[in-house]
């Protein structure tokens, strides 16, 4: 019981040049994170590391940048205007091999603050609804934080972690952060169903958080024996469990479980992972494995884009020079669903942003950046259908995608592209 301490007395150990990693996503044990914070005046130069996190982000405030560094390995908005102010940095790296950074000593960790379930009678407690890269955090940092929270839902894999691996433990009683379904626009639900009509029965998906994932889902209904192997994972998944829609039994990989390594959702997909034997939680140089992730037959990999030029190249990460989220897995899904025996690999995205400009583009802005490169993409899908570019050239691929752009735009694209190639 000696390990049960104050948030504040557990973040005395942080010393001043130290790098601190928080647990990601859902799961951001943002009551040690601000604990920490409130130590500014007395630290400088520590570094605290992780990937997107849900809530607040004292620590990121640009006033306190001589006691606190934000090392970004996926940019979410509570801190992406830490880059421009100066506060922050970038580190693009695949989800896959984040771990290994741990691992390899590239990042030595002092310190990880991490958010779990209450431990059991045996002493055991549960990471919840993010592993990613904590657990090779925690096996390497020389100091481990945990706030120990009854909201946290008990998941199993790779999370489950034993109180004698705690240095200290912070009792909160806090909600989880979440994210409430959102219904989806008339051209969101369009592009669910280009995207569920690729999908056969027997395949296995990866999808993300959000609209266009939703949509998709609430069109495979009547889809028959289909498998998870994600990333993440939100609520439009529950319904295709509970009808035996998801099943898994056909996967290659963890049959008759559904594989993800970090989740985020309302309270009724907390709930509903909350000792549940059929998701299994595990890390993301694990899940994220391409030669994991190929060994499914017919997987179906569905990301989104920021931009896509008209030869096929993805920009999912920035806006121009701009770093707005990060790299993420996009890759090892796009490339194992590629590999896959009958997989597809599909980028669907709006053909327009909210102000009106074309996301089909004759050349992406200067200075963005390729995550999903032209010759592993195969499916562009908006709301005017699917340009299927696998083996095709360059001129058939800007007819495809010029084809699926928004109309007002269409002839600007093709025009757009032409010009530069014909003065280049």
């Amino acid at each position: 019981m000696s390990k049960y301490v104050t948030a504040q007395e557990a973040v005395k150990v942080v010393k001043s040049g130290d790098r601190v990693y928080l647990q990601a996503a859902a799961a951001a044990p943002t009551v040690l994170a601000n604990a920490l914070t409130e130590r500014a005046s007395e630290l400088r130069n520590v570094e605290i590391c992780h990937l997107h996190v849900e809530g607040e982000a004292r620590y990121a405030n640009p006033e306190l940048a001589e006691s606190f560094h934000v090392n970004s390995f996926f940019i979410g908005p509570n801190v992406r205007h830490t880059l421009k102010a100066g506060n922050g940095s970038y580190t693009p790296v695949f989800l896959s091999e984040l771990p290994y950074l741990f691992r390899k000593n590239v990042l030595p960790l002092d310190v990880v603050f991490i958010h779990v379930s209450p431990p059991d009678i045996h002493g055991y407690c549960s990471l919840g609804v993010s592993v990613e890269a904590t657990v090779a955090a925690i096996e390497n940092a020389k100091i481990v934080i945990a706030q120990v929270n009854p909201n946290m839902p008990r998941t199993f894999g790779d999370g489950i972690l034993h109180v004698s691996e705690i240095d200290y433990l912070v009792e909160v009683n806090v909600p989880i952060y979440g994210h409430d379904v959102v219904p989806f626009t008339i051209e969101e639900e369009k592009i669910g169903e280009y995207v569920a009509s690729l999908i056969e029965d027997r395949s296995t998906l990866q999808m993300g958080i959000g609209s266009i994932p939703n949509a998709a889902l609430s069109k495979l209904i009547h889809h028959k024996d289909l498998g998870l192997h994600t990333e993440m994972f939100s609520d439009g998944v529950i319904d295709l469990i509970e009808n035996d829609v998801i099943n898994c039994n056909y996967k290659g990989t963890l049959r008759g479980r559904v594989l993800a390594t970090f989740l985020m959702g309302s309270k009724r997909l907390y709930d509903y992972v909350n000792d549940n034997p059929f998701i299994e939680m595990k890390e993301s140089s694990m899940v994220n494995d391409t030669a994991r992730i190929r060994k499914n037959p017919k997987m179906v990999a569905i990301n989104s884009a920021i931009e896509v030029d008209v030869t096929g190249q993805v920009c999912a990460d920035s806006i121009g020079p701009r770093m707005y989220s990060g790299v993420g897995g996009q890759m090892d899904f796009i490339r194992g669903a590629s590999l896959s025996e009958g997989g597809k690999a599909i980028i669907a995205l709006p053909s327009i942003t909210k102000k009106g400009d074309s996301r089909i583009v004759p050349y992406l802005k200067q200075g963005a950046g390729v995550v999903t490169t032209r010759s592993h993409v195969q499916y562009i899908i908006t709301e005017y259908g699917i340009a299927d570019l696998y083996g095709k050239t360059l001129k058939q691929r800007v007819n495809e995608l010029v084809k699926i752009a928004h109309p007002n735009h269409q002839e600007s694209i093709e025009k757009g592209y032409y010009t530069m190639f014909n003065n280049s």
